[in-house]
């Protein structure tokens, strides 16, 4: 897959959490080890094939399933909004605060994506459902400082 999920993950939102997996374009992660709940952060698609267009982060029960969902979207949160101001592209044309990956390039197609606005909201979100998890930076952590992930354990049958 040429979405560099991986890569995305680790190297842009760069969130604190050393329990996380990346499973194709899906981030999985336990930001409160001592809470049942995990949390799923995946690509949002337009009605366009491949058309990327925010985050969708989940709380997720492992024996309840879905808690919560919301819809971050790219637009709303900044992060394309100097490559479309230098594009000129505006609110309603097809490309605004969208991504496509329909080409198979070495290049990551989000490139000069802007984070923050995304990082602070994802933070709230964490915050909210995970008391106590480690708080998201607002700026990205330099790739050494980053925790080394470890598998998530399964959740344990009653």
């Amino acid at each position: 897959m040429s979405l560099f999920a991986e890569q995305f993950f680790d190297d842009h939102l760069t969130l604190p959490y050393p329990e996380a997996a990346v499973v194709g374009n899906t981030y999985y992660a336990r930001p409160a080890p001592d809470l049942p709940l995990r949390l799923r952060i995946s690509f949002t698609d337009t009605r366009m094939h491949q058309r990327y267009d925010g985050l969708r982060l989940e709380v997720v029960h492992p024996e309840s399933g879905l808690i919560d969902a919301q819809w971050l979207s790219f637009a709303d949160h900044g992060a394309f909004a100097v490559r479309d101001k230098r594009l000129g592209t505006t609110p309603g044309e097809g490309s605004y605060g969208t991504f496509t990956d329909w080409r198979h390039t070495d290049t990551p197609p989000w490139q000069g994506i802007g984070t923050a606005g995304l990082r602070k909201a994802i933070g709230c979100y964490v915050q909210l459902w995970f008391p106590g998890a480690p708080p998201v930076r607002s700026g990205p952590k330099p790739s050494a400082a980053l925790p080394s992930r470890t598998a998530i354990p399964a959740a344990r049958s009653r």
